[in-house]
């Protein structure tokens, strides 16, 4: 048994050895071996066709839609004779609303201050007989919300613009204002007073009036509020609330460097992220100077250029207020050429500009003369009869273990 056991223990032992020495043998390399299996791969040679496109130097941006007409609306001298104190008692719109032309905006001290289509700012009451363009303007912003005049002659008022008025005030749950006549002549009794002697009692008559202090106008329909600053029980101030109105136009900025690039009359791209569209514009205007930051207390002035965008076509009303992204085509070769990335393009020793052309394991330099660059690209001409063509892969880097070589 003692023999047994000792054969045993002998022939374990041969298979330890066996299997140590096997596994030393994985493990331990010469310095060959193991410098063979760390080497870096070798390197790759990077290419990219040459193309036959249109060549473009483009500027990115951001813009805002903004409306070409922003009006602040104040509260006027009321008309009421009874009233002691202009006061908010109802604000009847909020902060991006969307508005139609005769919305009453605020109520002050129980009278509505309305919006109706425009471009002469209101300047004096308006009652019937009076004449001029602002009574013109009056005429047309009712009817064309459905309160026709009659018969009356444009910029007259008269009894047909005065039942507009009237109808007007009606739809919107107010009492036409009126006011109250004076005599005409002294010494006579006024218009519409009782003579000695005839009975009666004695009274003025009221005159329909469309005072000042209750219409604002605007320039196109639908409006949008921009902001409302008072609430009910505020004294009814110099500000209220302001509107947006008219033609959507975009209000971007550009850089110092941008601003060399873009001039009045260039292709602009306005796309909105928020509904996926783009619509191409023209370059109104640049600014030739920076324009002033909007919080008065920035430590640092800013440096760029308001740059005015009008759309070729009209934008969405929704897009009012909204951020945009704008791509102005600052040049553009036109048509198709040549064209291969600008890292393809090497200056070699002997001052020739050049391209390489790779067709398999085969290299060939071929000079070149650069034109416009644009989008990565450079515009490219082969010299001294040389031939390039669409398709042919050029060399623009190699790829190796530390990344990428030009």
């Amino acid at each position: 048994m003692r023999r047994r056991r000792a054969l045993i223990a002998i022939i374990v032992g041969c298979v330890l050895c066996t299997a140590a020495g096997a596994g030393a043998a994985l493990l331990l390399k010469s310095p060959a071996q193991a410098a063979a299996e760390t080497a870096a791969p070798p390197a790759d040679v990077l290419t990219a066709p040459v193309e036959h496109r249109v060549l473009s130097q483009t500027v990115v941006t951001r813009g805002k839609v903004t409306a070409s007409q922003h009006v602040d609306i104040s509260a006027g001298t009321s008309a009421g004779k009874d009233v002691a104190r202009s006061v908010v008692t109802k604000v009847k719109v909020s902060a991006g609303q969307k508005l139609a032309a005769g919305r009453v905006l605020v109520e002050i001290s129980g009278r509505p201050l309305f919006a109706l289509p425009g471009a002469l700012p209101a300047y004096r009451d308006l009652s019937p007989g009076m004449s001029g363009e602002d009574v013109t303007q009056l005429q047309q912003a009712l009817t064309s919300i459905g309160h026709g005049v009659g018969g009356d002659r444009a910029g007259t008022f008269g009894a047909g613009t005065g039942r507009a008025v009237s109808a007007f005030y009606k739809s919107i749950g107010y009492t036409p204002p009126t006011t109250t006549a004076a005599a005409s002549k002294p010494g006579e009794p006024p218009a519409g007073r009782t003579k000695p002697g005839e009975g009666g009692a004695t009274s003025l008559p009221s005159t329909l009036v469309v005072p000042l202090s209750e219409v604002v106008y605007v320039k196109a329909f639908p409006a949008h509020v921009d902001d409302v600053r008072v609430k009910v029980g505020d004294d009814a101030g110099a500000s209220l609330l302001s509107l947006s109105a008219g033609t959507l136009m975009v209000d971007g900025s550009a850089t110092p460097q941008e601003k060399g690039l873009i001039r009045p009359g260039q292709s602009v791209r306005i796309f909105s992220e928020l509904n996926g569209r783009q619509v191409m514009g023209k370059v109104v205007s640049v600014a030739k100077a920076p324009a002033k930051p909007k919080d008065a207390q920035a430590q640092q002035p800013s440096e760029n250029y308001l740059v005015k965008v009008a759309p070729d076509q009209p934008l969405s009303p929704d897009l009012n207020g909204e951020d945009v992204q704008l791509t102005v085509v600052a040049a553009s070769s036109g048509t198709k050429v040549l064209a291969v990335p600008s890292s393809a393009i090497s200056a070699g020793a002997d001052g020739l500009t050049t391209v390489t052309v790779r067709d398999g394991q085969t290299e060939r330099r071929v000079p070149v003369t650069t034109g416009m660059s644009g989008d990565g690209f450079v515009q490219i001409t082969a010299q001294n009869d040389a031939r390039l063509t669409r398709g042919e892969q050029v060399v623009v880097g190699v790829e190796s273990a530390g990344g990428r070589q030009p």
